[in-house]
């Protein structure tokens, strides 16, 4: 959702388990493989964002706190785009992953063997949390 001056706030979830295996899941109107996200909306907290994203797209429901890794800025996709980042390592899932109307295909991988398609970015953000890489502002 876009505001009047075009911001745009979103959250995305890295969410890993005790392997460093990390969710990922193929959306229906795109050929990338991604990391549950989605936008903040209005009235919305980031945290409330990232709980409701889990429950729609993966029927994901935490363990325990999720840690907020970093707010990132996404300018090369909009200008006005910023991405809260939590990573949640624990969960449990209701059965299978959802397949709703936006997830076509999901899976665990293992953090070094990403899928295909995956943006600098989002490898950006797995090296910081899983090879200590420093942290950069930027998507």
């Amino acid at each position: 959702m876009l505001d009047k001056e075009g911001y745009r706030p979103n959250v995305g979830i890295i969410l890993a388990n005790q392997k460093n295996e990390v969710f990922w899941g193929k959306r229906v109107n795109q050929h990338a493989w991604q990391f549950p996200q989605g936008g903040i909306k209005h009235g919305e907290t980031p945290l409330q964002a990232m709980f409701r994203e889990l429950e729609e797209e993966v029927g994901v429901t935490l363990t325990a706190p999720a840690a907020l890794h970093g707010v990132f800025s996404n300018f090369g996709n909009f200008p006005g785009d910023h991405i809260a980042v939590f990573v949640v390592r624990h969960w449990q899932r209701r059965g299978g992953y959802r397949k709703s109307g936006e997830i076509a295909e999901a899976r665990m991988f293992a953090w070094q063997t990403l899928p295909e398609r995956v943006d600098p970015g989002t490898r950006a953000r797995l090296a910081e949390i899983f090879d200590k890489a420093p942290l950069s502002a930027l998507w």
